[in-house]
């Protein structure tokens, strides 16, 4: 048992020490990195730093956009992706296997194939350098359609639904009234990797958006690509980046285990 701490404890500090090691360095100066010992300690110019972020780009701007597109995307997959889920996991129609199966096969498709063509479609459309740009093309991914189809096989057992029938729901009101419910701890999970995928999305981003409204992976990318690095600047622009997404695992956190763990029992 005591050994099991031990490992915990280890895997723990080795985790956490890199965001806090850019924290310390990002509340001093640069001369702070040729330290010899390198300081452990939080000096006291954190706040300064972070002004200076917020003073050379639009960072402010970039964390707005950055929880507007997160949010709606999370919202639009777990919603879409648990609707999907239901219809391929309970409904019997024709063609149910080869669709679920095209749907899987596009996972194995690199992404940056795709940039050429959707960069066009934006164009088309107009909605280059603006947030339609990045949420539209996001609103539902296979990974969830799969990962919620998976969930519901095995965690929605047909007598519910049998039962909701005879007492007299639709398919949509099943949806409302049996599925949801029963899907809520895997649709947090899926939520919170929708998010952090979407947060951390760099590579499109930088494609369709404008230095002047950009995400917070592309404001960091700005403060990183002066002739001279300001490291300081960076990680204090880092540290406030990933803020957020401590803070939605702080909130959310036991839920997002909880359905972790649900989905690991096997019923």
């Amino acid at each position: 048992m005591r050994l099991r701490y031990l490992t915990l404890i280890a895997v723990v500090f080795f985790s956490a020490f890199p965001l806090y090691y850019s924290v310390v360095v990002a509340s001093r100066h640069n001369s702070a990195l040729a330290q010899v010992p390198p300081p452990l300690w939080p000096g006291g110019n954190f706040f300064a730093n972070v002004a200076r972020v917020f003073d050379t780009v639009p960072f402010g701007l970039a964390l707005v956009n950055s929880v507007l597109v997160a949010g709606s995307i999370s919202v639009a997959v777990m919603f879409l992706s648990t609707l999907a889920g239901f219809a391929f996991a309970k409904l019997r129609f024709r063609g149910r296997n080869a669709l679920l199966l095209v749907t899987v096969a596009t996972m194995t498709v690199p992404a940056q194939l795709g940039i050429i063509p959707l960069y066009l479609l934006m164009v088309k459309l107009e909605w280059t350098g603006t947030m339609y740009a990045l949420v539209v093309p996001a609103l539902v991914n296979a990974f969830g359609v799969f990962f919620m189809t998976q969930f519901l096989s095995r965690a929605l057992p047909g007598e519910l639904l049998e039962a909701g029938r005879v007492d007299g729901c639709t398919t949509w009101g099943l949806f409302w009234h049996v599925v949801l419910p029963v899907a809520r701890p895997a649709a947090a999970v899926l939520g919170m990797l929708t998010f952090m995928s979407a947060w951390n999305d760099y590579f499109w981003p930088l494609v369709v958006l404008t230095p002047d409204n950009p995400t917070v992976q592309v404001a960091l990318s700005t403060l990183a690509s002066g002739y001279v690095n300001d490291y300081v600047l960076g990680l204090a622009g880092t540290a406030v980046g990933t803020l957020p997404l401590v803070l939605i695992f702080a909130v959310f956190g036991r839920q997002i285990i909880g359905g972790i763990m649900q989905g690991a029992v096997k019923g």
